[in-house]
């Protein structure tokens, strides 16, 4: 028998919290864990789908994923899966994630690239669905881990995004191209779809996830001494956070003087200041009043 696998990080450090004894400081060190694998999770669902780009002076953030008060899932499926029948083909899939089925499980008698055929269309976002003999035949044709989003119309970033998914099979390489078309007051789900090629479908959908958030740039947007600026300072109070954290927990230092390096902070101001009447003198000292105090003496 192999011996057992090490465990995680965090569940050694975990761990080795509990062995210290203190309750609270154990506490505290899982929370921060909890918080940043949660964190974690949700950062990468999200970056599945977002995208930015710059067109005439204005940056288009696009994020499917984001939730919003009428739609908490964002451009997602609340059912766990789209779904689109047409000539005897039925097409299901999911946006940004794989497809979740928490009722009336899809069942095909093959399941290619796609989990197993009791649980077919688990490991991947599209699928196509073929019968074929009296028997349904399912495929993947896209997995949301390997997709990329582009603009519908590169000349107008505002009518929405196109996300296409593809799925690399033993056999055959197929696709899934889905337009998802802004509107922010209408919401239109998939009706019909294209097919080209043996397996490469295309179909479209309308939802107010498909609108951008526009900034201006350029001229009119920070440049880049402002992005520096910005990172500066970010990186400043990550310092001061990571640092009071530390204090405060693992040395146990409390108050105001788990802030690090409080005494640099306290007199930064007047360090400033000084700083600043030192350049007003050295390029303030050649007007008149300067002259007057090296007059000659009679």
């Amino acid at each position: 028998m192999p011996p057992p696998s090490p465990p995680s990080p965090p569940v050694r450090l975990i761990r080795l919290i509990m062995a210290k004894g203190n309750l609270s400081f154990s506490f505290a060190l899982v929370f921060f864990v909890f918080l940043h694998s949660l964190i974690s999770f949700r950062a990468g669902k999200a970056s599945l789908c977002e995208f930015s780009v710059t067109h005439q002076n204005t940056l288009y953030n696009y994020s499917l994923a984001s939730p919003s008060s009428k739609f908490p899932h964002g451009v997602l499926s609340e059912d766990g899966f789209y779904k689109v029948e047409m000539n005897g083909t039925v097409l299901w899939f999911q946006l940004c994630s794989n497809m979740i089925f928490n009722h009336d499980q899809l069942a095909c008698f093959g399941c290619q690239d796609c989990g197993s055929p009791s649980r077919c269309g688990i490991t991947c976002s599209a699928l196509v669905s073929n019968n074929i003999g009296g028997y349904d035949v399912c495929s993947a044709v896209g997995k949301a881990s390997n997709s990329h989003i582009s603009l519908i119309d590169e000349n107008e970033p505002k009518k929405g995004v196109s996300v296409k998914m593809v799925s690399s099979g033993a056999k055959s390489n197929c696709s899934l191209s889905v337009a998802i078309f802004c509107d922010s007051s209408v919401v239109r789900a998939p009706a019909s779809f294209n097919l080209s090629g043996d397996c490469n479908y295309a179909t479209e959908l309308t939802h107010p996830s498909g609108c951008a958030m526009s900034i201006a740039v350029g001229g009119n947007g920070l440049g880049w001494f402002g992005t520096l600026l910005l990172i500066v300072i970010c990186v400043l109070g990550g310092y001061i956070l990571v640092g009071t954290v530390y204090r405060f927990f693992f040395l146990g230092i409390h108050s105001i003087e788990a802030i690090p390096n409080l005494e640099f902070w306290i007199s930064l101001p007047e360090r400033i200041k000084g700083l600043f009447g030192s350049l007003m003198r050295r390029f303030g000292g050649h007007g008149g009043g300067s002259r007057a105090a090296y007059a000659p003496i009679n």
